[in-house]
């Protein structure tokens, strides 16, 4: 029997494809561009945006029906409700022997899955949120965290990973911040490249989302409107894409649900291809956001119906439509027939889809879908990991007279509703916050030790006691008066407040739980002000998805620790920092207000978005970007950086020396950024150019290289093209962006230049 061309693993995958698509109808094209979300609820509450109205659930023959044509995506097999991994791992396998079987080719689904902060499934690993991975400043610990995910989706039969956000935060009220890996384009750029390296080492698709802008939505709302310039798209929001990709490796894009000056991302081709693709050489696969296309109709109204939205999509360059069949079944299809969508449309998204199930050995004869073994989704190594990232990404804001580390034999008050609930750990998309809420009948599946019983655990001879005082959320205040009296009796108090994690207005953070201002929520901020008139030293402990103004308490606590939705592991971690045990080393990926109100503002400010006597409004933060302390002391010494010239495609080397002073182990986070005294078009005052972790045994130091090439001065410049201008550059050295250790002058010389993708995107450090 002769193998048809297509099956040959031996020829190259454009050979294989073109011929698998010229023996393929139109029905069966159309049928690789969308998923199929079984199991999805149509009533009650959801997990994506307008889940109820979007959804049409498939009786049995319709799905025995629809899958004779082939399939393209099968959504969250995992994700949708508590299935034990095992037995959902022969399910898929089952599914897919089911798919392939149906159609005539023999082609089984790409399963997806999120995978934001872990494994999104039942007894998986609950990771720190992206939030946290910025707050660690380390690139090499959350790529070994993004190739152990990749790992656990492989083995229980996923291809597919939607993950990471890299999205830039632009207004800290924004409900998704907790998803994203902060405020500045270099931070989440080089963070999120390394996760895309994790997963895509692993065999898995990774996809950048949300692409582009959703960040930006005005009013920090959920979907609104984006209304940022030119520039601001292409200086904050585009670079971290670009990195992710040409760095990174990724093979997918999922296409934003907002519009940016009337023109929705699923309906734009100069974004979806003229820049992906004709700009940047992007070959792989562009996903809509759950329901997006259909948005085009429903929400955006750029479309009359589901046919005219399937047109504008194809045509923009989605080329799948997730999570389920609307506008590329059978409404495309007939379009198809009738002349209102070119074929031409299909056969190019049929081609990207089929090359990467191509790539991921789905077109071969020896396909196999059964796992290969049983599945341990949260396994020890899997839990030192994510403990070690959490134990990187605690910030200590805070700690001025020295009441931290906290003495072995003390006696503790441990108050606030973030205490003693083990979901005070996790994200919207961890599993147990995104789809066990709506069955809680269903245990946990994963140990998540709360800081109250973590902090028994660190400190056995410590007196602890415990009250609630008060909701996350909510007017009541009758707890007060106990956990008032619970401080007043202790030798300190530890305050542990922050957000809850939820969908669409279920939680104080998370999608669709968008803020008014950065209060504490609900009446914590009461609580603490009580707390704080006992007289008892203390320690707040914010465990939230985003920044919270903390001026009205600046100079009245006894110290303060900042941690970003830590994880299944964060209990442990956050309690390590209290004892000691752990040196924090967390530092801020987003700036902490000193007050609720002026937003928005992240530190990425040109001259007028800085203090100034023009305006009664200080927006200077309380705590800046970058900003963390150490138990220990660290010098920076013997710096070499004297005044240059180089050229407009010159390089530069600045090295220093950082001793570590102290009488304990620590870790410094030395941090570059670049000044630009006179520009063609305004620029920020400061941004982050190049950074480096040092962990240092004490009394130890090391010296440390950073090299600078002119190609990281590169800017949009007023005629939409970027450039790297001739002209004065200031480099400087700190511990945060607020803060300048050293400084070195350069002086680019030369002709301004014109840069595309073969500029330089990060700075090499050397050791």
């Amino acid at each position: 029997m002769t193998t048809a061309p297509w099956r040959d693993p031996a020829l190259p995958a454009d050979a294989r494809v073109a011929d698998l698509l010229s023996r393929m109808t139109l029905e069966e094209k159309t049928a690789q561009l969308y998923g199929v979300w079984v199991g999805a609820a149509t009533d009650g509450d959801g997990v994506a945006p307008l889940q109820r109205e979007m959804t049409a659930g498939l009786s049995a023959d319709e799905w025995e029906e629809l899958i004779t044509h082939g399939l393209g995506q099968l959504t969250r097999s995992f994700g949708t409700a508590p299935v034990d991994p095992d037995v959902g791992a022969r399910a898929l396998a089952r599914a897919q022997r089911k798919i392939a079987a149906a159609n005539r080719f023999g082609i089984p689904a790409v399963a997806h899955e999120e995978c934001l902060a872990g494994f999104t499934a039942w007894r998986a690993t609950a990771y720190p949120v992206p939030l946290a991975w910025g707050a660690s400043f380390d690139p090499d610990l959350v790529e070994e965290v993004g190739r152990r995910i990749g790992r656990d989706l492989r083995a229980a039969g996923v291809h597919q990973g939607l993950a990471p956000v890299l999205d830039v935060v632009r207004d800290p009220r924004w409900g998704r911040v907790e998803e994203t890996i902060g405020e500045d384009p270099y931070l989440v750029g080089t963070v999120g490249t390394a996760y895309v390296r994790g997963l895509e080492s692993a065999g898995v698709v990774a996809t950048l989302k949300h692409f582009a802008g959703y960040a930006s939505s005005a009013g920090a709302r959920n979907l609104a409107p984006v209304r940022a310039g030119v520039r601001e798209f292409a200086d904050v929001t585009l670079p971290p894409f670009e990195m992710a990709l040409r760095e990174g490796g990724a093979r997918s894009v999922m296409a934003a649900y907002t519009e940016t000056d009337g023109v929705p991302a699923s309906a734009d081709p100069r974004l979806l291809t003229g820049l992906l693709r004709e700009e940047w050489g992007f070959t792989g696969t562009v996903v809509a956001d759950y329901f997006g296309i259909g948005f085009l109709q429903s929400l955006h109204r750029v479309a009359a119906d589901e046919a005219e939205a399937a047109r504008l999509a194809l045509d923009a360059g989605i080329d799948v439509e997730l999570p389920t069949l609307k506008c590329y079944g059978e409404p495309l299809v007939a379009a198809v027939r009738e002349g209102r969508v070119p074929q031409e449309l299909v056969d190019r998204a049929a081609r990207r889809v089929l090359l990467q199930k191509c790539e991921l050995g789905l077109l071969d004869e020896d396909w196999r879908p059964e796992p290969a073994g049983p599945l341990d989704l949260d396994s020890a190594g899997n839990r030192a990991l994510a403990r070690r990232l959490a134990e990187e990404s605690v910030v200590l804001l805070d700690n001025p007279d020295g009441v931290l580390p906290l003495a072995p034999d003390t006696r503790i008050a441990v108050v606030g509703p973030r205490a003693a609930d083990p979901l005070a750990m996790l994200g919207c998309y961890s599993f147990p916050s995104h789809v066990l809420t709506h069955h809680p009948e269903i245990p946990l599946g994963i140990e998540i030790p709360t800081v109250l019983d973590a902090l028994r655990a660190e400190l056995p001879d410590a007196k602890v006691t415990f009250a609630e005082g008060c909701g996350v959320s909510g007017p009541d205040t009758g707890g007060f008066a106990e956990a008032v009296a619970r401080a007043a009796e202790a030798d300190v108090c530890v305050a542990v407040l922050g957000d809850r994690a939820g969908l669409f207005g279920r939680g104080t953070s998370g999608e669709g739980c968008d803020a008014t201002d950065l209060r504490l929520p609900g009446v914590q901020a009461d609580l603490l002000d009580a707390l704080v008139a006992t007289g008892v030293p203390v320690v707040l402990v914010l465990l939230t998805g985003r920044p919270y103004a903390l001026g009205r308490w600046h100079g009245r606590l006894g110290a303060v620790v900042q941690g970003f939705f830590p994880g299944e592991e964060g209990g442990p971690a956050v309690a390590g920092v209290l004892s000691g045990r752990v040196d924090p080393s967390g530092r801020l990926p987003v700036s902490v207000p000193r007050l609720p109100g002026g937003q928005p503002w992240t530190y990425l400010q040109p001259p007028l978005g800085l203090a100034g006597e023009v305006s009664s409004l200080d927006p200077t933060p309380l705590y800046p970007f970058g900003h963390g302390r150490s138990y220990t002391e660290f010098v920076w010494e013997d710096f070499t950086g004297s005044a240059a010239e180089i050229a407009t495609d010159g390089s530069y080397d600045i090295s220093l020396t950082v001793r570590n002073t102290g009488d304990r182990a620590g870790t410094e986070v030395v941090q570059l950024y670049l000044h630009d005294p006179v520009a063609s078009v305004t620029r920020p005052d400061v941004r982050l150019i190049g950074y480096q972790r040092l962990e240092l045994p004490p009394g130890t130091a090391r010296r440390l290289t950073f090299r600078f090439h002119a190609d990281l001065s590169s800017f949009t410049d007023r005629t939409g093209a970027r450039v790297v201008e001739p002209g004065a550059l200031e480099l400087r050295l700190g511990p945060s962006s607020a803060e300048v250790r050293h400084r070195a002058r350069l002086r680019l010389t030369g002709p301004t230049r014109v840069v595309g993708a073969e500029r330089r995107l990060h700075c090499e450090v050397l050791p």
